[in-house]
Formats: structure tokens, sequence, C-alpha cells
């Protein structure tokens, strides 16, 4: 395990304040968390980096009623990590329990870029 995972992850584990950081907090830090565990130069910016708190108050500047969840993961990890971005992938899979068909065949890939 990566020396810096422990330290970010204490570090997410920090209370924020302000209604909206609030609301967004707990999907934000999962998400961050994912994205420790997953890269530990990543895991190493956030232990190195700024609060939690003052993260969520990044993301939070500017809102006005609303933001996907995508462009807040940006601009949290944005807040640790100038420059980088978050993409994101669904797929349907309009058959689940289908043995006939291959799998591949029964996938249909969305990019939620083409929505933005």
């Amino acid at each position: 395990m990566n020396e810096f995972l422990d330290q970010a992850l204490n570090k997410l584990a920090e209370n924020v304040s302000g209604q909206k950081e609030n609301a967004m907090a707990p999907s934000v830090r999962e998400a961050l968390t994912d994205f420790c565990r997953q890269d530990a130069e990543f895991a190493q910016a956030v232990a190195q980096g700024g609060s939690f708190k003052d993260c969520m108050a990044a993301v939070a500047k500017g809102v006005g009623g609303s933001i996907s969840d995508l462009e807040a993961y940006r601009k949290a990890v944005r807040f640790y990590f100038k420059g980088a971005d978050v993409r994101f992938r669904m797929e349907i899979d309009l058959c689940p329990t289908a043995e006939e068909a291959p799998r591949s065949a029964q996938k249909k890939i969305l990019d939620i870029a083409d929505f933005l």
C-alpha cells in the first residue's frame, strides 16, 4: 500500500461546513477515496494538498442551484491536482439475462461528453 494513502484518507474524513458543501461532500468524498486507491500519485497530492473543507468550498464556489456529479468530481480532483480530468463511462445492457448473444453485442456505449 502506498505511504500517502492513509494520510489522504484521513484528510478526506474531515468535516465540512456550508449547506452546499455538506450536500455534496459524501459523494465527492467517495469518489476521491476511489481515486486515491486507484492512483498513488493522486493520493500523494491529496495527502500533501489542502484540507477537504477547502476542497469542498472550491467545489461549491460559483454553484447556483445545482451541479452535476461529474462536474463536482472534476472540480474536487483539480483542487488537488491541477490539470487532471475525470472521465465517465456508462453502459447499458438491454438484455442482461440473455445467454444466447455474446455480451459485447448487447452493450451500447454512451459518452456523457456528447450530452454536455
